[in-house]
């Protein structure tokens, strides 16, 4: 047993010293680079990484991470350096600089659609001219709402339509009181209204909107989404006041998007008053209308602040349906199908 211990602690001092001789050059290496350093020197690069070099080959875990770092690296600094080099360029050059290449992206790589408007088409005039929105661009009617919401509302929701009702002119809070909607309809006709909103919500939360504009139609059904309430917004101005929003509406440039965008309109009145410096935005990208409500300040000449004031939400068109509400036997001019419409990422409808 003796022999055996003496035997195993021989082959201890031998593994001791194989490690002290490996360990010798890395400090000899370490040494030279420091001496170099001293006599001004620079020590040597290190080696770039070969053209067929593949990370994802190595199969120590830690090792692949740490060459995966340092290539990420190389990458930042390469972009860098080209980005500097090209700047240089540009302040050289001056005026003569040529244009910088505008950046492909999902909104400027859209598809091309069919039925997008042109303002100067006499078809889309007449269209205009005859539609159920006429009269009120006619200066014939002035826009009244009615807001409701669904069933059994939780304070969210009915916070809400109060918001809401600050923020459309001469718009009236009711509460539903589980009256269906094909015997509202007929009572906001004979009260003179205009336009009907419905909120309607899901555990608690407001989910979706149908707007009716009366007495013909069409209906619009919305999904609606990241609601924020006034409380919920950092650094919102004060409430609003009661004077009429200017109204500004983006992006809508299709026949369909031209009637949702009619709708919108159609639920301000004509003369905003500017002295109150309130603007409500429908701003439509990628199919989606992100509702703002801001007040601006004239800060300079040149300069120009805004506070939002709230409430903001988003809307997705669902449907679109002629007449009145009517959800058994409506007609419908345009309904949302994912299957077959959200097959390119670059194709939008409004």
């Amino acid at each position: 047993m003796a022999k055996a211990g003496g035997k195993s602690g021989d082959g201890g001092k031998k593994s001791l010293k194989r490690k002290a001789a490996a360990q010798e050059p890395q400090e000899a290496t370490v040494v030279a680079g420091d001496a170099a350093t001293e006599n001004g020197v620079p020590p040597p690069k290190a080696a770039a990484f070969p053209p067929g070099f593949s990370i994802s080959e190595i199969k120590n875990k830690q090792r692949r991470h740490l060459m995966f770092t340092r290539w990420k690296q190389q990458q930042r600094k390469e972009k860098l350096a080209a980005k500097k080099k090209l700047k240089k360029e540009r302040d050289a050059l001056g005026d003569k600089a040529p244009p910088k290449p505008v950046p492909k992206t999902i909104d400027n790589q859209r598809v091309y659609d069919e039925t997008t408007v042109d303002p100067n088409d006499e078809e889309v005039a007449y269209d205009e001219a005859t539609d159920e929105f006429s009269s009120y661009f006619n200066r014939q009617t002035s826009p009244k709402i009615l807001i409701t919401t669904s069933d059994r509302p939780h304070g969210r929701t009915v916070r809400l339509c109060e918001q809401l009702s600050t923020v459309i002119p001469d718009s009236h809070v009711y509460y539903r009181r589980g009256l269906a909607l094909k015997k509202i309809i007929p009572q906001c006709i004979s009260r003179d209204f205009t336009d009907l909103i419905v909120i309607n919500e899901d555990r608690k939360i407001p989910n979706g909107l149908i707007l009716c504009h009366l007495p013909n139609g069409p209906t619009a059904h919305f999904k609606m989404s990241s609601v924020r309430l006034r409380k919920e917004i950092k650094r919102r101005g004060k409430d609003p006041t009661e004077h009429v929003p200017e109204i500004i509406l983006n992006n809508f440039t299709t026949r369909l998007g031209h009637s949702i965008g009619r709708m919108f309109a159609s639920l301000f009145p004509h003369n905003p008053q500017f002295i109150g410096r309130q603007v409500a935005t429908f701003h439509n990208q990628r199919d989606y209308i992100f509702f703002r409500f801001h007040r601006y300040i004239f800060k300079s000449e040149k300069k120009v602040g805004i506070q939002e004031l709230g409430p903001r939400f988003t809307l997705k068109l669902r449907s679109l349906q002629k007449g009145t509400f009517d959800s058994k036997y409506g007609e419908y001019e345009w309904v949302h199908k994912p299957r077959e419409m959200d097959t390119s990422r670059r194709k939008f409808h409004l």
